[in-house]
């Protein structure tokens, strides 16, 4: 351009001509040129050229001359004298029909523009095709370097609410990006958590480089501790993140050995070949990160549980300037948080919390406030104590997990209570329920939790009466919705009046609505997207979000617990199955019920046991004592006496037919009176209680 600039510049009696690579410059532009003879607006070319063109219709396009009278070509049989008269005569032209171009009219181009637009083109197109067929000759001399695939290994959190663990491995460098729990369903009767399977990492160990954590709920930091014990890798996180670990880790007796380390939003982990950057999202917790995978396969955006908060209760807002460059710089896969996929629209912002507690607490003049949330929810917590300064109330802290965690972000800076504000939950009968506001655990209708045990009176320290104003500042877990309900209508019965989300916005959530995804999807722009963290409903529900913004169909992928996928720059392709599935957590043991001990754990659940104990003779074989049935959870025995007397005797003629029959192995003694007493007490009840015969030899 700077050349051209300084061409116009040449007075037009020079005559100088031009070198043929700046004629073909010049000529490049008549592409673009309409096909036809009439152009208008900013194609309108100098008069100067229009001259030429008139002249010399037949003109080569390495002949044909610049616009503006400063260019010149090689002319045919011309003179550069007589070239740049004919410029000058041109340019005069120009000038006087300057008027009527200024009142709209369209000045007519003639045909040498076209022609040589037409010939550049196919000039162009023939090289193009030239070069096509040189490269496909040179194709078996010389194959084309292609860059290394990046595995994805999905290990939880797919067709699931919680126990997130994703791997990541790229040339023999593995990356684990969570590591959570979740919380068991209703059919996993005793369990206390579940956990990831980590044999597919332990077969691994020597190839996994570390454990990246986005933030600190339970479903993403709930099963590191169980992992560290298997296999000791360093851990990182943001400050809160890994103060949170860190409490964890104090439980189990890990503190001493495990290796964790603090990396703040922005900073670059390497480890093996992907250098893993933190970016900062918007959640319902302090310090939660997006993760960008940066691998020779290419970059790997893996979102966590964000939302776009313009005005979050703290920090700042989602950093999305990063995932804008990202998606500039060249984004190979996307995985983004699933949960509100569902949800049209936009998360409403965590201030409007604020605005509805403060009415709330107005509202509940001269009551004792209850509020249950999120152990997690730090924001949340920080809001209803800055709404009891206000109204001059002290406050209480209930529930084991709150207090731990409440102590840990106070530690780190994260809480901020005045002096004076709080008070030890065995102190609060020393105020008048006014003055009082109690923040507790239990806004998932847990079993054990302080709500629950408040609302069916097992609280040790409160008692709930009818002058308590309780708030419910959390949605329902999918699949809690039951549990919550029973302690709502339970506080109900009571007198209490009970605030939860659908009566007012006491609750926003933390995951990012169908609008958000989609910006999330625009800004980085992903050739593959990979939907996660949910249900099958989510995940599909978030797939079509992708396709309606433009991703194909064969670039979305779909998984399961256990899914493979290899994600190169020409397409993702699904491979075998890794290890994968659910260990449960029952006490201090891990992974010692399975699904035999659920099974009888809900056959117990359901129907109840019968013990037939009995003691045989060790040389004939028949009945010395007994037989005692003892009957738990099928029968009150006192009240089934005549069933009890005939099931004796359906056990004693079993095992005299046995001994008859000179039957003496011990299994098989046991498998027929088991048989046979399960037959009798079906026929007679319609149930089927657990048999357990216990048969001694004298």
């Amino acid at each position: 351009m700077a050349e051209k600039k300084n061409n116009r510049r040449k007075p037009a009696g020079e005559g100088t001509e031009l070198p043929a690579r700046q004629q073909d410059q010049v000529l490049s532009g008549a592409e673009d040129a309409p096909k036809i003879g009439k152009i208008a607006g900013p194609r309108q070319k100098p008069a100067a050229q229009r001259g030429k063109a008139k002249e010399a219709p037949a003109q080569a396009p390495k002949e044909k001359a610049a616009h503006s009278g400063a260019k010149q070509g090689k002319g045919r049989g011309k003179t550069p004298q007589v070239q740049s008269d004919q410029a000058a005569a041109a340019a005069r032209k120009a000038e006087s029909g300057r008027g009527r171009q200024a009142r709209g009219k369209k000045q007519t181009l003639g045909t040498a523009p076209i022609a040589a637009a037409q010939q550049a083109r196919a000039a162009k197109q023939a090289q193009a095709q030239e070069k096509a067929q040189a490269q496909k000759k040179g194709r078996g001399r010389q194959k084309k370097s292609k860059k290394p695939p990046i595995r994805a290994y999905f290990l939880g959190g797919l067709n699931e609410i919680g126990k997130n663990f994703t791997l990541y491995e790229c040339q023999d460098d593995m990356v684990i990006v969570d590591c959570g729990m979740a919380f068991p369903d209703e059919e996993m009767l005793g369990v206390d958590l579940v956990i990831p399977d980590f044999t597919f990492v332990e077969k691994n160990r020597s190839k996994i480089r570390g454990v990246v954590i986005t933030h600190g709920h339970e479903d993403h930091i709930g099963a590191v501790p169980y992992l560290l014990k298997k296999l000791n890798v360093p851990v990182y996180g943001t400050a809160l993140t890994i103060g949170l670990i860190e409490g964890k880790l104090k439980e189990h007796g890990l503190t001493g050995s495990a290796r964790l380390q603090v990396t703040p939003p922005g900073s670059h982990l390497q480890m093996g070949c992907m250098d893993v950057e933190l970016i900062h999202v918007n959640h319902s917790i302090a310090d939660a990160v997006a993760l960008a995978i940066h691998s020779p396969a290419g970059t790997i955006v893996h979102t966590g549980d964000f939302k776009i908060d313009m005005t979050p209760a703290e920090g700042a807002m989602i950093d999305l300037a990063r995932f804008a460059e990202l998606g500039k710089e060249g984004v190979l896969a996307l995985l983004a948080d699933s949960t509100n996929a569902e949800r049209p629209g936009y998360t409403k912002t965590e201030q409007s919390v604020h605005n509805s507690l403060d009415s709330l607490f107005l509202r509940a003049e001269g009551k004792r406030i209850i509020v249950a949330t999120f152990a997690s929810s730090i924001s949340r917590v920080q809001m209803i104590i800055n709404c009891a300064v206000k109204y001059g109330r002290k406050v209480a802290l209930s529930g084991r997990s709150m207090v731990n965690v409440m102590g840990i972000a106070s530690e780190l800076g994260y809480l901020h209570i005045p002096d004076g504000v709080l008070i030890d939950l065995n102190l609060i009968n020393r105020y008048e329920p006014g003055q009082l506001v109690l923040i507790t655990t239990g806004s998932q209708g847990e079993p054990m939790s302080a709500l629950t045990r408040m609302a069916f009176s097992d609280h040790r320290q409160v008692a709930i009466n009818p002058n308590d104003f309780i708030i419910l500042s959390a949605r329902p877990i999918p699949g809690n919705e039951k549990t919550v309900g029973a302690v709502v209508d339970e506080l109900l019965k009571q007198g209490c009046t009970v605030i939860y989300e659908s009566m007012y916005e006491v609750h926003v959530s933390g995951h990012a609505c169908q609008e958000e995804l989609k910006l999330m999807q625009a800004l980085t722009r992903p050739k593959f997207f990979i939907p996660v963290h949910g249900e099958q409903k989510h995940l599909r529900k978030h797939a079509g979000l992708a396709m309606a913004m433009g991703i194909p169909e064969e670039n979305i992928f779909i998984g399961h617990i256990g899914s493979v996928l290899e994600i190169q720059e020409d397409g993702i392709k699904q491979l075998a199955d890794a290890p994968a599935g659910s260990v449960l957590v029952d006490g201090l043991g891990v992974g010692d019920v399975g699904s035999i001990v659920l099974r009888d754990r809900k056959h117990l659940a359901e129907d109840g046991i019968i013990v037939a104990v009995c003691t045989i003779e060790g040389d004939t074989g028949h009945v010395a004592a007994g037989p005692d049935i003892v009957s738990r959870g099928f029968v009150y025995v006192r009240e089934s006496e005549a069933l009890m007397d005939e099931a004796r005797k359906v056990v004693y003629n079993t095992l005299e037919d046995c001994a008859k029959h000179r039957v003496r192995d011990w299994s098989a003694l046991k498998q027929n009176v088991k048989d046979e007493l399960s037959r009798f007490l079906y026929r007679k009840t319609q149930r089927s209680p657990m048999v357990l015969p216990i048969i001694m030899e004298v």
